[in-house]
């Protein structure tokens, strides 16, 4: 890990809804962090493997690689990643704990963006 300060920390996000993806980039970025983000778990995926995130937030339901999909082959790639899935349905957000990589986080949407950036600022930090 990085010295704090030196470099902010990466997230690394896929969501497909694009009004969504571009909110949540403004958020993070507000936030101090350097956000990459894709609309769909492969592209994630193969920008995963060519330089390490410290987080990935993605959506559960997309099309291509779900977020699940995404969330397994990446801790598998680096197992130190830590996940977050953001998700508009709560049986999907069930669902996903169950199969999810551990200790990763589920967030509801709708969600307040200071929610948000306050669950990521807690996960970093652990």
């Amino acid at each position: 890990m990085s010295e704090k300060g030196a470099l902010k920390p990466k997230i690394l996000l896929a969501e497909d809804d694009n009004d969504m993806r571009r909110f949540l980039v403004r958020a993070l970025s507000n936030a101090g962090y350097e956000v990459v983000s894709f609309d769909n778990g492969r592209s994630a995926y193969d920008r995963l493997r060519e330089e390490p995130f410290e987080l990935l937030l993605t959506d559960i339901v997309m099309p291509e690689m779900d977020g699940i999909e995404l969330a397994r082959k990446a801790t598998e790639l680096d197992p130190d990643l830590k996940v977050m899935f953001i998700t508009g349905f709560a049986a999907v957000a069930l669902n996903a704990t169950e199969q999810a990589p551990k200790d990763s986080k589920v967030l509801s949407k709708p969600f307040h963006l200071k929610d948000l950036v306050n669950e990521v600022d807690r996960m970093l930090a652990a």
